[in-house]
């Protein structure tokens, strides 16, 4: 197996999940607590990864990134590289492409949440921002667990985007599934079907730890 994809997949993983929980959870908590109906538009902008196809996404990112973009020219003046194909541009893709696995199950666990404590807490003077982050947080950690769990394991396994923003470089922005996909592509099937079952393994105890999290603590993700 190739450990140094792995190991660059996990780290990926780990930054994507803490920076999106830092971002999820406020912009949750105000989709999922505020009564504005155009708050429906930024909750389908949020959710669009979830339809679009990556390499679609990864297209308009890539094009967003690059040295001639406002934000590429801003990047490559600050700090003297180019985002595209460098492990913090496939940072930057990751988040975007990851959006909506850390911010659709705390939505759903917010929601769920009995208004009448908020309502209470808005009584005794707390603000907004302190009854999200004093009430309704504590008790929604099964749907912040479901979202790290989900965030990790889908970045770990992302292609599509990460092959547009990153490549495929070595120690940089070779991730694992880009790795099985080489192996195949050189016929060196015994490499693929090993790392294969590892991601397997991988996400059947993903999934198990998700469905244990929505059934202690409710619903961590929304279901028809």
């Amino acid at each position: 197996m190739d450990w140094e994809a792995i190991v660059l997949s996990l780290r990926l993983a780990a930054l994507t999940t803490v920076i999106l929980v830092v971002i999820a959870v406020p912009l949750a908590g105000w989709l999922a607590l505020s009564r504005r109906r155009w708050t429906v538009v930024i909750e389908s902008v949020v959710a669009l990864p979830l339809v679009l196809p990556p390499t679609v996404l990864g297209f308009y990112v890539i094009t967003a990134l690059g040295t001639r973009s406002p934000v590429g020219q801003w990047w490559e003046s600050v700090t003297g590289a180019t985002l595209p194909f460098t492990f913090t541009g496939l940072l930057v893709a990751s988040v975007l492409y990851s959006l909506p696995f850390a911010v659709q199950p705390l939505m759903a666990a917010f929601a769920g949440v009995d208004r009448r404590l908020i309502d209470a807490s808005h009584v005794l003077g707390r603000t907004g921002w302190a009854t999200l982050w004093r009430v309704v947080l504590p008790l929604s950690r099964a749907g912040l667990a479901t979202a790290v769990v989900l965030t990790f394991a889908h970045t770990v396994g992302e292609f599509g985007v990460v092959l547009m923003v990153g490549g495929n470089i070595a120690g940089e922005t070779r991730t694992v599934s880009i790795a099985i996909y080489d192996s195949v592509q050189s016929f060196d099937y015994a490499t693929a079907a090993q790392t294969s079952l590892a991601m397997l393994i991988f996400s059947l105890i993903v999934l198990t730890a998700t469905y244990t999290l929505q059934r202690r603590g409710g619903s961590g993700w929304p279901r028809p």
